[in-house]
């Protein structure tokens, strides 16, 4: 009987994984987002987090484009230890000597120097025959090995240029002293099986010591998939930037790539350097300070990227995280999953919440009757936080509910008297009333009035906020007396007036319940 045979982009469970070097190009192709511009500072304390992170090559910037970046570039070429130093140049003597001079004080100095390859940018752009771009290439290869016996070579919009061509100046500038060559997907035009084709014709063709790198961007949203068909095809460095920020839609992400390879090393035989629990600082230092916030259903970084909030996926991973996570949250640098309690939560997970704020002691009956009032809450707001379920829970009580506020309608403006329509749960059934009132709040009091019979007096009103955000749980607590008795209240909702009605209508359940204080009255007393 014959063995299969195993799929041919399929690892062996014996092949050795194979380095992938991260080339980190956030404070170059990243600070070119649109809006993002970091000073000297900001730039320093990124990249000491990506040293810290234990990228291989961090590129500090374009030297040429302005004093200031060269200062930039030169302020991390002499304080930051570990990685390489890059220094991007356009090919050309001018371009090349500023980035000389920025890495000069580097442990480990690159230039890393381009031209454009593809026929659209050689005729349209550089307006430079296939022949002169490649002297021009092989120039500026020269010229920079005279400085740094490390260079990078990119040929600027390779995945639309000719194969043939890019094998004949890769060549060139190989034997011109380039050790690494970039192949950039400039436009984020190609597709990952066309970049894993490129890069393994390209290792058939070039020699064996020549690291080959891709750079992709990410306008169709391939990125990331591009650079690791790359790595299949031969990459053995990937250039990519912390976010995925840069021109345009941006780059490959680097926490992606570096977490598709760790969590499926059984499909990419490939290991990186990183250490991963630095992956969510380094995301929001950059966010903080190139402001541009992390959008929150990003892979890996995201605010969402490790929250729960259907019932269903709640619940298994209460049960068993690994039901609905392939990766621990703790080992990219964040806390442990978080259920997000909303509106598609489930009962189980709502208990499991109150448990983890210490409401374990609850029974059956009460957590149902907290369930129920938690998805009415989770309907208006959506979200809901610890604090929104502290209140929740502590916004009830054992007080008989003789009446429960089962509607409300405001009508209230500028130069109008506000009127209520209040409906009440009574015990001899569902009641209406309407009344106006000076405010909203008293016009909600007098209408609950009418409909209970009791006339408390209003003594003191408080609100403040008990949770965070737009959508934040307001508490209202009421001090009222009826006749002789002394009662205290809260009430808690999203609508303050809402929390008001439900605080007074508990002040009526009170009374009902002959619950309160007595009042005590002091006379002569000096």
């Amino acid at each position: 009987m014959t063995q299969p045979t195993q799929p041919a982009n399929t690892p062996s469970k014996t092949t050795q994984p194979e380095r992938i070097r991260i080339f980190d190009t956030t404070l170059r192709d990243g600070e070119q987002s649109p809006g993002v511009a970091l000073n000297h500072s900001q730039k320093l304390e990124i990249a000491h987090q990506l040293a810290r992170m234990g990228v291989d090559v961090i590129e500090a910037g374009f030297p040429i484009a302005s004093p200031g970046d060269l200062e930039g570039v030169s302020r991390i070429a002499r304080e930051v230890r570990g990685p390489i130093i890059a220094g991007l140049a356009r090919a050309g003597r001018a371009d090349i000597e500023a980035a000389a001079k920025a890495v000069e004080l580097a442990e480990h100095p690159r230039i890393h120097t381009f031209i454009a390859t593809s026929p659209i940018h050689m005729a349209k752009k550089l307006n430079l025959d296939p022949d002169a771009v490649v002297e021009r290439a092989v120039q500026a290869v020269r010229l920079a090995r005279s400085f740094v016996d490390d260079v990078e070579f990119s040929a600027e919009d390779a995945t639309r240029s000719e194969w043939p061509f890019l094998v004949r100046i890769f060549k060139a500038v190989v034997e011109a002293g380039a050790t690494t060559i970039n192949v950039p997907d400039t436009v984020g035009y190609t597709t990952p099986r066309e970049m894993r084709e490129l890069f393994a014709f390209l290792k058939a063709e070039l020699p064996a010591h020549v690291i080959l790198s891709s750079h992709c961007h990410d306008d169709l949203g391939l990125a990331v998939a591009n650079s690791v068909a790359a790595a299949e095809g031969g990459a053995r460095q990937i250039e990519c930037t912390v976010n995925g920020i840069g021109e345009r839609a941006g780059n490959a992400s680097l926490e992606e790539i570096v977490m598709a390879f760790h969590t499926r090393a059984d499909a990419y035989p490939f290991t990186t350097g990183i250490r991963t629990r630095e992956l969510y600082r380094a995301s929001r230092l950059v966010s903080r300070l190139s402001g541009m916030p992390v959008q929150p259903n990003k892979a890996i970084v995201g605010d969402n990227a490790f929250a729960h909030e259907s019932g269903i996926h709640q619940d298994g991973v209460i049960k068993a995280r690994e039901t609905y996570e392939i990766m621990n949250a703790e080992l990219v640098g964040r806390e442990a999953a978080v259920l997000v309690m909303g509106k598609h939560s489930g009962r189980a997970a709502f208990r499991k919440a109150l448990t983890d704020l210490g409401y374990a002691e609850m029974s059956d009956e009460r957590v149902k009757s907290l369930f129920a009032r938690f998805k009415d809450l989770a309907d208006r707001k959506g979200q809901i936080y610890a604090d929104d379920l502290r209140a929740l829970v502590d916004s009830r009580s054992d007080i008989p509910q003789t009446f429960t506020l089962e509607g409300f309608q405001i009508t209230s403006g500028m130069n109008m008297t506000p009127v209520a329509f209040v409906r009440l749960q009574t015990p001899e059934g569902l009641k209406d009333a309407t009344a106006h009132g000076d405010g909203p709040v008293e016009a909600a009091f007098q209408a609950i009035n009418q409909i209970t019979g009791m006339v408390p007096t209003l003594e003191s009103y408080r609100i403040q906020a008990v949770t965070s955000g737009g959508d934040a749980l307001g508490e209202v607590a009421i001090g009222a007396r009826y006749g002789e008795t002394r009662l205290h209240a809260t009430g808690v909702a999203t609508d303050i007036v809402e929390a008001s009605a439900r605080a007074w209508i508990r002040v009526m359940n009170q009374v009902v319940a002959g619950m309160g204080k007595s009042r005590q009255v002091t006379q002569g007393s000096v």
